[in-house]
């Protein structure tokens, strides 16, 4: 047998139907889509449609709520930074921070910061630099004789001219109150 040889068995494949293409392909003409009506004109969008009746997407309720504003982080554990010590790919010497963690192949994609977690244990001494930290992460850190700093979180702004205005106005109405 020889590769120019090789072929599927009998039937296993079919041409495709070529619709509208005259009349001896059997879907000339109106391409199987019947005469007239909404349904023969293109860009027709009536998926979820179920002839007045409520809709089943209209049916089910709503769940969840996506938070634009959310923070993706990435977690690490001690253990995983351990190994990454003992195979050589972190330096133990250097700050550990999010540089550092991408370059040693611990973490992949685009995060917006570091969470160290527990899981594991730890032997070498490690600064750490981390935008969160379990509190039993932060303990084992100490314990193994390294440092582990968790950045502070920025408040967000309180201030605005919507804000300052309704301090004025607050103020207003105890003035006229306290009279």
């Amino acid at each position: 047998m020889k590769l120019n040889q090789l072929s599927d068995n009998q039937g296993a494949t079919k041409d495709r139907k070529r619709i509208g293409r005259g009349i001896g392909s059997g879907k000339g003409k109106t391409g199987g889509r019947g005469v007239k009506g909404q349904k023969s004109r293109s860009g027709v969008s009536l998926l979820g449609f179920e002839g007045g009746q409520m809709p089943l997407f209209r049916r089910l309720p709503k769940r969840g709520f996506n938070n634009i504003f959310r923070k993706k982080y990435a977690e690490v554990n001690i253990g995983r930074l351990q190994k990454a010590v003992d195979a050589g790919t972190l330096n133990a010497s250097e700050l550990v921070d999010q540089k550092s963690l991408r370059a040693a192949g611990l973490i992949k994609g685009s995060v917006d910061g570091i969470r160290v977690l527990a899981k594991g244990v730890l032997k070498t001494k490690l600064n750490i630099a981390a935008d969160g930290a379990s509190a039993a992460a932060i303990e084992a850190v100490k314990k193994a004789g390294g440092e582990l700093t968790v950045k502070a979180k920025a408040e967000p702004a309180k201030t605005g001219k919507r804000t300052e205005r309704r301090i004025a106005a607050a103020e207003k109405r105890e003035a006229r109150f306290a009279k």
